[in-house]
């Protein structure tokens, strides 16, 4: 394993981490009045599209998981309208999964499915970057000892870091402390961040740490 392929993932990671930064930063000194909490939902639009952005722009400039088969216009049309399908039905599946675990069903529809969408950014956006519209390759790179680069192995600790931090997160709502980052879904939709950012952290460096005893064979 080359340790110039890691230091570009640690690059790459350091970058998104540091424009989740920005989206709580930046917009302050355009929005009078912002903040993470008292403006969350903006936020959370605000968010989602700057991780959206960055992640496809490194994604084409880094060509991680680039096929050697060369595809036509038509092809990457249908690819990408594909993945647009699939990241949109995975907003609708994450806003039921929220609901059935006990977020309001009617109320703070917004702010539910903002949640979601930020979710989805986290995860299932990354999974079409890296993978595409192909289920039989998500499978295998979440499956046991399925990844086949660091690529994919960064992708699932991160991918389990935002799940898990949003459901961690949900754990202070119901206690009667009276904060306002306890008003829905602000705890969990911050949960999921940090999860998220501690994973871009944690991956490369785990990597590093087990890069004697990892190996990537082709399938």
């Amino acid at each position: 394993m080359k340790e110039a392929e890691i230091r570009r993932l640690l690059a790459a990671n350091l970058l998104c981490v540091f424009s989740v930064i920005l989206t709580a930063v930046v917009p302050a000194f355009f929005w009078d009045g912002f903040t993470v909490l008292g403006t969350h939902l903006v936020w959370l639009c605000i968010c989602s599209v700057c991780v959206s952005t960055l992640s496809i722009i490194l994604h084409l400039v880094l060509k991680p998981n680039l096929s050697p088969k060369r595809s036509s216009f038509v092809h990457k049309i249908s690819r990408f309208l594909k993945c647009c399908m699939y990241f949109f039905m995975s907003c609708i599946l994450f806003h039921a999964i929220i609901v059935l675990y006990g977020a309001p069903l009617i109320e703070s529809v917004t702010e539910t499915f903002l949640f979601a969408v930020l979710l989805s950014t986290f995860t299932t956006l990354q999974c079409l970057c890296m993978l595409g519209p192909n289920i039989q390759a998500w499978i295998r790179v979440f499956s046991k000892n399925g990844a086949m680069s660091i690529w994919e192995s960064s992708l699932q600790i991160t991918t389990m870091c935002s799940i898990l931090g949003a459901w961690f997160g949900a754990f202070p709502i119901p206690l009667d402390w009276d904060r306002p980052w306890q008003v829905w879904p602000i705890s969990c939709s911050l949960g999921a961040t940090f999860g998220y950012m501690a994973g871009l952290i944690i991956a490369p460096l785990w990597i590093y740490w087990n890069r004697k005893q990892l190996t990537y064979k082709s399938r």
